[in-house]
């Protein structure tokens, strides 16, 4: 029987891209990854993941991975949720394997919708399993969410070659702000790898240009303030 997993890194970031990563595995071969040490992704160090990256490949029928652009992320038509839906169901279809029983790590509140949904649109017919943290529950999922965080961690590592320190890319790094914050005030606009519809941009850029509005009333303060004592 042949087992498939698929899962995704990067939903959350303003930076960087969205890593979709699907694979189908035997399931007599589902212990060699677990002699691996395959396990959710969060659970390992990046150092153990990437020399997993290429064992876990070794052991596998199939694999596809998708990296989806901020462009493509901001021109999505619908919520989130359809987005990611919409790019499980293209992941899953562009296996040359197919599987017969598909474990899916469910974004949807509504685990049973979300597998639904993707189910649905397939081009071939597999039993549909979708759960919250399946990436902890199910090996294929596991080895599928190590794919795409590998993928997304070397995507940030080259983008980091050309803008210099920009941190994980997520909202709540000091170091992703800050970067933001001082690209913004250097060129009057954010650079082309974020994602232009995430509130965290909204909020920086209005937080700067109350800093700019703040300083020029404090300027005219102080012009007022020199005039009088002249």
């Amino acid at each position: 029987m042949k087992l498939a997993g698929i899962d995704e890194a990067g939903r959350g970031p303003v930076i960087g891209p969205m890593v979709i990563a699907a694979i189908v595995v035997d399931e007599k071969n589902v212990p060699k990854l677990e002699e691996l040490g395959v396990r959710d992704s969060k659970r390992l160090t990046p150092r153990r993941r990437e020399k997993l990256f290429d064992e876990i490949i070794a052991v596998l029928d199939d694999y596809v991975i998708l990296e989806l652009l901020p462009e493509e992320i901001d021109s999505r038509e619908g919520t989130l949720n359809e987005f990611e839906v919409e790019n499980f169901v293209k992941a899953l279809n562009s296996l040359k394997v197919k599987p017969d029983v598909v474990y899916i790590d469910a974004a949807d509140v509504k685990e049973a919708r979300f597998g639904e949904e993707v189910g649905k649109r397939l081009n071939f017919e597999a039993e549909i399993v979708a759960e919250h943290k399946a990436d902890d529950k199910f090996v294929p999922v596991s080895a599928a969410s190590i794919l795409a965080k590998v993928t997304r961690d070397r995507a940030i590592e080259k983008l980091k070659e050309e803008y210099g320190e920009i941190g994980s890319g997520y909202p709540s790094d000091p170091r992703t702000r800050a970067f933001l914050e001082s690209y913004y005030r250097e060129h009057g606009d954010f650079p082309p790898i974020v994602r232009r519809g995430w509130k965290t941009l909204r909020k920086i850029e209005e937080k700067l240009r109350a800093d700019v509005e703040a300083k020029k009333s404090r300027g005219r303060g102080q012009l007022s303030l020199d005039r009088f004592m002249e």
